[in-house]
């Protein structure tokens, strides 16, 4: 089953904290937000800032992530889905029905979009309680992470 990855989630790629063993053995390549190439750099710089990586690290990480995210196609980690005036109108409605913060509504509206178009049920990976409880409720599968 294909997976998308929520923001909270590809950092576990880069960095290996709680949940990293489980997200790096996702099938690959993981559907993602366009929104991830801002959400993941400023989780990567959040943790330089509070001390978890020092600069070098957090700059690598960064050039790591943005050269994959950049690496679509077959070969590449990730598919991307862009973020449309549609899906930013779907995720303006989810807010309405879920106590969601903006990007994270984002995200959904972005899987939702993604399994419209496969025409397929998608996993929906994130380490977000709210999110995931709307994901479910939005009728994506969740994805098992410890």
């Amino acid at each position: 089953m294909t997976t998308f990855a929520d923001s909270s989630v590809i950092v576990k790629l880069y960095v290996p904290e709680a949940g990293h063993e489980q997200v790096r053995r996702l099938e690959r390549p993981l559907l993602i937000s366009g929104l991830a190439t801002v959400e993941v750099a400023g989780a990567l710089w959040r943790k330089q800032r509070l001390g978890e990586l020092d600069p070098a690290d957090a700059a690598l990480l960064v050039r790591a992530f943005t050269a994959n995210f950049s690496d679509v196609g077959d070969a590449g980690p990730f598919a991307v889905v862009a973020v449309t005036p549609e899906i930013l109108r779907h995720a303006a409605r989810l807010v309405a029905r879920h106590p969601l913060r903006a990007y994270d509504a984002v995200q959904l509206a972005s899987a939702l979009a993604a399994q419209a178009a496969l025409g397929e049920a998608l996993a929906f990976a994130a380490a977000d309680r709210a999110l995931n409880a709307a994901a479910a409720s939005e009728g994506l599968v969740l994805a098992v992470l410890d």
